[in-house]
């Protein structure tokens, strides 16, 4: 093996290594921080995983140069690697949209929260129980407005918020992370 061909080898482990598991830490730290309605720390996450999955570019280049120097692109293990890293390429760019979702939704708690927060103190404030909802929606026929709940606004409780993109980015990103582990073994296992 070459100098050349150490190098490229290098830098494709080096890619690897640096962005895969950073953009992994972000996407498996999102979920806790939204369920916390830290907004700024979901914020920076989002700006993480989106850094780092333009930096895993990198290691699909030198996949592909290093596959190319050692003519494995006939070797089946190699299309199922490459096919592998393009379907977590496209989960990632859906969870980065499901970030962005849940930054939307947790700004929008906030700007709703914040009026309510100089109306009524926070030790008054009660989530909406059941009965109240089913009153709500009497009191909207008789044409008055529904009581608010923890968020200022009718019918999103506190516990919601953001929660469908809170469980798409847990899925996601397991599936993400368990597809990096296949092509590990694949690359380690044909080596």
């Amino acid at each position: 093996m070459s100098f050349t061909d150490r190098l490229v080898l290098w830098l494709h482990i080096g890619f690897a290594i640096f962005t895969i598991g950073t953009v992994t830490a972000a996407i498996m730290s999102t979920p806790r921080y939204i369920r916390a309605r830290n907004q700024t720390v979901v914020g920076y996450l989002y700006r993480i995983t989106r850094i780092y999955t333009l930096l895993s570019l990198g290691v699909l280049v030198f996949g592909l140069v290093l596959a190319q120097i050692d003519k494995d692109f006939a070797k089946p293990w190699l299309s199922v690697s490459l096919t592998l890293f393009i379907v977590a390429l496209v989960l990632l760019v859906l969870i980065m949209r499901d970030q962005h979702r849940a930054i939307a939704a947790l700004e929008l708690a906030a700007a709703a929260e914040a009026p309510a927060a100089g109306s009524v103190p926070a030790a008054e404030v009660v989530p909406v129980s059941a009965e109240e909802h089913a009153g709500d929606e009497e009191a909207a026929r008789d044409g008055e407005p529904p009581a608010p709940n923890l968020l200022g606004s009718p019918g999103v409780p506190a516990a919601q918020v953001a929660s469908v993109e809170r469980g798409r980015i847990t899925t996601m990103g397991g599936v993400v992370a368990l597809i990096y582990l296949v092509i590990l073994v694949l690359m380690v296992w044909n080596s």
